[in-house]
C-alpha cells in the first residue's frame, strides 16, 4: 500500500482558540458566500440589538463603507474595557478573541437576548483582515484592533484605515488604548470590519437589500428604536449608485404595525392581539463564582406576543421571533402556534359545521394558513437554537407554551359574542371552509387532468381545441375571445402544439368574489381545469399541461379588461405561472396596410400595431411617393382576421409578438404587484375613482376605441 495504515495520537490536530473558525468557517456562519458575509453582520448588530432590548440604548447606526469596511455602532452601555481577573485581559479583547465569552451566559447582564453562544463577535473578529473596536465609556474613547483575530496595532487610523496597512501584533496582553475623550454621558460601542477576502467567495457582497428588511423588522419588534443604515458604495443597482443613500427606521408602534406593513391585500378581519406567558423548569449548568460550571434547574419564563390578520388572498406571511432574533426555519414556537390555531379554528369549525356546509372533511394547516399574515414573538432567557445560525428554536417547554396561549387568547375571540368581531368571525370561517373545498377540488382535479394520449378518453371541456404533443415545454395555449375568434384560429394554428381554449365575454373578477364563487363559476373553473394545476394554494407547476398561456384578446377597450381579468384569474390562483414567466399577451395588429407596387411587382402588405406606427408608416410612404389601397383596413377584432393572416402576424412563432408578463422576485414588489390589483380590480370602490380621476389629465384619447 502506498498509504501508511498507521493512526495514532500525533495524527489528531487540536486547534487553538480561533484557529478553528478559521479552519471551519462553515461551522459557525453557514457558508463563505454572501450568507455568511451576512451573517457576520447580524452577529455584530445583534449585539447592539440586545443591548437595546435590555433599555440600554436607543439608536443604531450601519454603514457600509466604499472601501469594503462595515462599521455598526450604538449608544449602549459599551462593552467593559476593565481586566477580567480569569483571562487578565481587557473585557473587549475576552469578547473578540474567545469563543463562548460573553454577558450572555447567565450572569444577569441580559434577560433575554439574541447572542447565547458567546461567539459572534470572535468569530467575526477570527475572519476579518482587519477589526477596530472603539468604546466610549468613562468619558474616554478605548481602541482596540484585530488583524485576522490577533491583537496588536496598525500604523493607520481613522477614515484612512486599511486592511493591507502595517500591523505590529502584541507582544503579550493587549491593554487599551485612549485615544481621546468622549462627549459627556456619552456610552457605546463601534467595531468597523473588513471581511477576509481568504474566506470569503470572490462575488461575496453585503445585500443592502436583505439589510434594509432586517432593520425595518428589528424596528417595529422594539418600539422606539431608531436604526440608521447608510451606503456609500456606490454599487450599480442599488439605492446608492448615484451617491450616499441614507435611512431611518423608526416606529413607535409594535408587531400590530408590522402586520399592517407585510399584509398589503384586503382584510377581513381586524389585526388581532395574543398575548400571555408561562413557566417552566429546565436543567442547565450554571456558572459559580469560581467559574465552574453546576448543574441546577432553573425556573424560565417564556413571554409570547402574537400579531395575526387574515386577508382576501391566500398567501401567507408568517414571521417568528425569538428575542427579536429571526428564526426563518422556524422551530417550537412556530410548531406550537401552528398546531393550536389549526385546533382551534377545526373545533369551531366543526361546532358550525351545518351552518358552513363543511361536510364531513376536516381542515388541514393549509386552509387555516391561508392569507393569514402574522408575527409570532417569543422572549425567554437562554433559548436553545439549533446551531449558530440561530435559524431553529429548539426549546422543547416554548410549544405547549405558546400553544396554550393560542388556544385561550383566539378561541375567545372566535366565540366573541361582539358584533364587530363575531361579524369577522363569521368571514373567517367561510373563507377557511372555502380554502378546505378548493382543495379537496383541485385534488381531485388533479387526480383526473392527466394529459390523455389519442388512445384514451379525455376529460377536458368540450370546446378545447387540444394539441397533438405530448412535450409540456413546447406546448401552447391560447385563451381566445369568443367563438368567431376561435373559428380563425383554429385554422391559423399549428395544431401539433398550439392548443385554443375559448371563453365567453368577460370572466368573473376573482379579485372580489369569494373561491367558492370562482370554483362554481364555470368559465373560472373551465381554466383551472385545462391549465391542470390546481388552484390557490395547492397549485403545482409540475402539473401543469402547457408550456406557455397566451391571452389572445381583441385590440379594443373590451379585449384589454378581460385580459385584465384574465390576469387577476391568474395572479390570484395560479401565481406561479406568471412568476415563472410562462403566462403571454399576445399583440395583434390594429391596421393592415396594402402598399402599391407598379408593374407586375405584387403588393406588400404591412401591419401596424399602433395608431403612431400608422403615421410614421403613412409619412414615410407619402415621401417615398408610395401608394396604398384606400381606406386602410382598422381590425374591430380577431374574428375579422383571415386565417393567415392571424398566423402571419400573432400565432406564427417565427414573426409574432408576445409579451411577458412576470413578476419582479423582490418582496416590496409582490406587494406593489398585490396592491395594484386589489386597487385595480378589489371591491373598494373610492381609491380606484381616485385613481381614475387624478390619472384623467395623462389619457390620451385617441387610445380609446369609441
Amino acid at each position: 500500500m502506498s498509504r501508511s495504515s498507521e493512526y495514532n495520537a500525533r495524527h489528531l490536530s487540536v486547534l487553538e482558540g480561533l484557529e478553528a473558525v478559521r479552519k471551519r468557517p462553515g461551522m459557525y456562519i453557514g457558508s463563505t458566500d454572501s450568507r455568511g458575509l451576512m451573517h457576520c453582520l447580524w452577529e455584530i448588530i445583534d449585539n447592539s440589538v440586545d443591548e437595546a432590548l435590555g433599555g440600554y440604548g436607543q439608536s443604531i447606526a450601519v454603514t457600509l463603507h466604499a472601501g469594503g469596511a462595515v462599521e455598526v455602532e450604538d449608544n449602549g452601555r459599551g462593552i467593559p474595557v476593565d481586566i477580567e481577573p480569569r483571562t487578565g485581559l481587557s473585557g473587549v479583547e475576552v469578547v473578540f478573541t474567545k469563543l463562548h465569552a460573553g454577558g450572555k451566559f447567565g450572569g444577569g447582564s441580559y434577560g433575554a437576548s439574541g447572542g447565547l453562544h458567546g461567539v459572534g463577535a470572535s468569530v467575526v473578529n477570527a475572519l476579518s483582515s482587519r477589526l477596530d473596536v472603539q468604546v466610549f465609556r468613562g468619558g474616554k474613547i478605548h481602541q482596540l484592533s484585530f488583524h485576522r483575530g490577533e491583537p496588536g496595532q496598525f500604523t493607520d487610523t481613522g477614515s484612512t484605515a486599511r486592511p493591507d496597512a502595517a500591523f505590529t501584533p502584541s507582544a503579550d496582553h493587549s491593554p487599551m488604548e485612549i485615544v481621546g475623550k468622549a462627549k459627556r454621558g456619552q456610552t457605546g460601542t463601534r467595531v468597523r470590519y473588513w471581511a477576509d477576502e481568504q474566506i470569503f467567495t470572490p462575488d461575496a457582497k453585503f445585500s443592502y437589500e436583505d439589510l434594509q428588511q432586517r432593520a425595518r423588522q428589528t424596528a417595529y419588534l422594539i418600539p422606539g428604536l431608531k436604526i440608521t443604515l447608510r451606503d456609500e458604495r456606490r454599487l450599480p443597482d442599488t439605492p446608492g449608485e448615484m451617491g450616499p443613500h441614507e435611512e431611518v427606521f423608526h416606529y413607535d408602534g409594535g408587531i400590530s404595525e408590522f402586520v399592517d406593513h407585510l399584509s398589503s391585500v384586503s382584510p377581513i378581519t381586524d389585526v388581532w392581539r395574543l398575548q400571555g406567558s408561562g413557566t417552566f423548569s429546565e436543567r442547565v449548568p450554571v456558572l459559580g463564582e469560581d467559574g465552574r460550571s453546576a448543574m441546577q434547574d432553573v425556573e424560565r419564563e417564556c413571554e409570547v406576543d402574537i400579531a395575526l390578520r387574515w386577508d382576501v388572498g391566500y398567501d401567507t406571511h408568517l414571521r417568528s421571533f425569538v428575542n427579536i432574533i429571526s428564526t426563518p426555519k422556524g422551530g417550537t414556537h412556530q410548531s406550537g402556534f401552528e398546531q393550536a390555531l389549526l385546533k382551534t379554528v377545526r373545533k369551531v369549525v366543526e361546532a358550525n359545521a351545518r351552518k358552513l356546509k363543511a361536510g364531513n372533511d376536516k381542515l388541514e394547516k393549509d386552509d387555516v394558513l391561508a392569507g393569514m399574515t402574522a408575527v409570532l414573538t417569543v422572549r425567554l432567557a437562554e433559548p436553545q437554537f439549533e446551531g449558530q445560525t440561530k435559524s431553529v428554536l429548539g426549546t422543547p417547554a416554548v410549544r405547549q407554551i405558546v400553544a396554550k396561549v393560542v388556544e385561550q387568547q383566539l378561541g375567545a375571540i372566535l366565540k366573541s359574542t361582539k358584533k364587530h368581531e363575531k361579524n369577522q368571525v363569521s368571514v373567517l370561517l367561510e373563507k377557511v371552509v372555502s380554502e378546505m373545498k378548493s382543495r379537496i377540488s383541485a385534488r381531485t382535479h388533479k387526480e383526473n387532468q392527466r394529459r390523455k394520449n389519442a388512445l384514451e378518453t379525455s376529460t377536458m371541456p368540450a370546446k378545447l381545441a387540444d394539441c397533438r404533443t405530448t412535450d409540456v415545454a413546447s406546448s401552447e395555449l391560447f385563451i381566445v375571445e369568443g367563438d368567431s375568434a376561435l373559428g380563425t384560429a383554429k385554422l391559423a394554428r399549428s395544431s401539433d402544439f398550439q392548443a385554443l381554449f375559448p371563453i365567453r365575454g368577460k370572466i368573473l373578477n376573482v379579485q372580489k368574489a369569494s373561491v367558492g364563487d370562482m370554483l362554481s363559476n364555470a368559465e373560472c373553473a373551465a381554466l383551472i381545469q385545462v391549465v391542470g394545476g390546481g388552484a390557490g394554494r395547492s397549485f403545482d407547476l409540475s402539473s401543469a399541461r402547457y408550456g406557455k398561456v397566451i391571452l389572445m384578446t381583441d385590440a379594443d377597450v373590451d379585449g384589454a379588461h378581460i385580459r385584465t381579468l384574465l390576469l387577476t384569474l391568474f395572479f390570484r390562483y395560479m401565481r406561479p405561472m406568471v412568476e415563472q414567466g410562462r403566462v403571454f399577451a399576445a399583440v395583434p395588429p390594429l391596421h393592415r396596410v396594402e402598399i402599391i407596387h407598379s408593374g407586375s411587382k405584387a403588393n406588400e402588405v404591412v401591419y401596424t400595431y399602433s395608431e403612431n406606427e400608422l403615421h410614421v408608416l403613412l409619412a414615410r410612404l407619402q415621401k417615398e411617393g408610395k401608394n396604398y389601397k384606400e381606406p386602410i383596413q382598422r381590425y374591430k377584432g380577431l374574428g375579422e382576421m383571415d386565417a393567415d393572416q392571424l398566423a402571419d402576424t400573432t400565432m406564427d412563432p417565427r414573426v409574432r409578438m408576445l409579451r411577458r408578463v412576470t413578476i419582479p422576485e423582490a418582496e416590496e414588489a409582490l406587494q406593489r404587484a398585490e396592491h395594484v390589483f386589489d386597487l385595480l380590480m378589489g371591491s373598494n370602490v373610492a381609491p380606484r375613482k381616485d385613481f381614475i380621476i387624478s390619472g384623467a389629465s395623462e389619457l390620451d384619447l385617441d387610445r380609446i376605441d369609441t
